[in-house]
């Protein structure tokens, strides 16, 4: 039986395979399937570049029987051919982006994402003038007989029609054309003075008199940071300055975060794959403590996660912690390869959790001892953990947002293979906002999640006159747009879903589901 359909419906055993489906770019062998007795079913993956489609095809075999393919694929992360180039690949061709690295607008820090990658849809979601600069890039050196095929396949925005129509009424209705200078860009820089200002004075108290409700206050200070400052400035949507974005951004690191890992793993895993099985780290990098998704092998567990994960949370920011040091060591997150990172992004890994353990546990432990230093920083983790998960957490772990529904708008998009979905249409139907203006206001436009991830590069403080055209653009097509009055609202509802998705028995392995040590194997 062959077949059209998720990449995330094959099941691979080698491990370069499946780093190389979440664009991770380690293509170095044949994908080859499972030799464990217990696997009855494989597929086996085909990729066609004529048509831009993923091929999968099913069959039933006697595992021990495979004979085991040989490497015949070239690799360009591995080939010196290629490796001395800073390549990306941009709609099926490959170009070489060194001489214009240091020469991109936006700073090098965003371009270097999209080196090793298709970056086709990290390039169009970050243009509001798409023609003007994609004509930019066709004018950088293409890379003849550059081994295309082996990249993996990027999400193409600029083909979906709701995303070309909002894309246009927003330069037309909200910057009146202004765009080609930048206004996008522009308008949150007194939210960052506002929120940097509360965050020195919290700060200032908290070396003074280091305790439980200081660290709480500093606490709020770092998730009020993490939801706008650092976020719009790693976006570049803080400034027209790349000084001024990268010293935004940096502001990640002081508070315990990373940069570098938060570009990779939110830009290049979460936005362009939102709400995907295998490519979304924000979906299966939890697993298997927490289960955010129906077709993921169910644990006993899960019937009470949507108790335990209030409990867990308080240690969100220790466990983001782990996770950038982890990721430095390996060169990579969980969702994707740090392939541009420079040496001093990597640099700013070490330099940034220095300065902030200084800051939350050094300083204190000298001026008030030990015992009131590891109270305060308990605290400040705890109170930053728990603001970001119930704030960011929200905007994708609602049932609308997920294939929990049968027949629902969002299980037939996420269903369809990535590479034939909508990428607009996926981005409205994964997301959920909540609030208003304030809430706006508090979250740097994260309780506005929709319009964010359809324009990841505009200042925050546009989106709410953004949400409009949106959702008239999403009820002329009958396209379901999930809105929630308040913050307790979609809280509530992420509980419930929660609860609902730990009960609910994993999808079949035709509808999109991963084989049990398929998920293992990947952890």
């Amino acid at each position: 039986m062959s077949t059209t359909g998720s990449l995330s419906t094959c099941a691979y055993q080698s491990r370069p395979a499946r780093q190389a489906l979440r664009t991770r770019g380690v293509f170095q062998h044949v994908l080859k399937p499972s030799l464990r007795p217990t696997l009855t079913r494989q597929r086996l993956r085909q990729v066609s570049r004529q048509n831009n489609t993923c091929t999968c095809t099913s069959v039933l075999t006697a595992p021990a029987q495979v004979e085991q393919p040989k490497q015949v694929l070239q690799s360009p992360w591995q080939d010196s051919k290629w490796t001395q180039y800073k390549w990306t690949v941009y709609r099926g061709i490959a170009y070489d982006l060194t001489s214009f690295i240091e020469r991109h607008p936006a700073g090098n820090w965003l371009i270097n994402l999209a080196i090793g990658r298709d970056c086709t849809a990290l390039f169009e979601s970050y243009h509001l003038r798409p023609k003007v600069a994609s004509e930019q890039l066709k004018r950088l050196p293409v890379l003849q007989g550059f081994p295309v095929e082996v990249v993996p396949s990027s999400p193409y925005p600029n083909d979906s029609e709701l995303y070309n129509t909002i894309r246009e009424r927003v330069r037309r209705e909200v910057f009146k054309g202004q765009d080609a200078k930048g206004v996008h860009r522009t308008g949150s820089g007194k939210a960052a003075v506002a929120i940097l200002g509360y965050a020195a004075v919290a700060c200032g108290a908290y070396l003074f008199d280091t305790g439980l409700t200081t660290g709480f206050l500093l606490g709020l200070a770092g998730a009020w940071i993490g939801l706008t400052v650092q976020h719009c400035g790693n976006h570049g949507a803080m400034s027209t300055s790349p000084v001024v974005n990268k010293a935004m951004g940096l502001t990640d690191d002081l508070i315990g975060g990373s940069s570098l890992m938060w570009r990779y793993h939110h830009q290049v895993s979460h936005h362009i794959h939102c709400n995907d099985l295998e490519l979304d780290e924000d979906v299966f990098s939890a697993f298997p403590f927490l289960r955010f998704d129906a077709r993921m092998p169910r644990k006993w567990f899960h019937k009470y996660q949507h108790i335990y994960m209030w409990v867990a949370y308080p240690f969100l920011q220790l466990v983001f912690q782990l996770g950038d040091w982890q990721g430095l060591l390996e060169n990579q997150t969980k969702g994707t390869t740090l392939h541009g990172a420079n040496a001093f992004e990597k640099a700013t890994v070490v330099l940034g959790k220095l300065v902030h353990y200084s800051i939350i546990a050094v300083i204190p432990a000298m001026l008030h001892g030990w015992p009131a230093a590891a109270l305060g920083s308990a605290a400040y983790m705890a109170t930053q953990g728990v603001v970001l998960a119930a704030t960011f957490a929200v905007s994708h772990n609602v049932a609308e947002a997920k294939p929990l529904a049968s027949g629902s708008a969002t299980t037939s998009s996420l269903l369809t293979d990535y590479q034939e979905r909508d990428w607009g249409v996926q981005q409205v139907l994964t997301s959920a906002n909540w609030g208003g203006r304030i809430g706006n206001f508090f979250t740097g436009g994260l309780n506005l999640q929709i319009e964010h991830h359809l324009f990841p590069a505009i200042s925050f403080v546009h989106y709410p006159a953004i949400a409009k055209i949106v959702r008239d653009e999403c009820e002329k097509r009958d396209i379901p747009y999930a809105h929630y009055d308040t913050l307790p609202e979609i809280v509530g509802k992420f509980s419930r879903y929660m609860q609902q998705v730990g009960l609910a028995e994993q999808m079949p392995l035709q509808d999109g589901s991963l084989l049990q040590h398929t998920e293992a194997q990947r952890l």
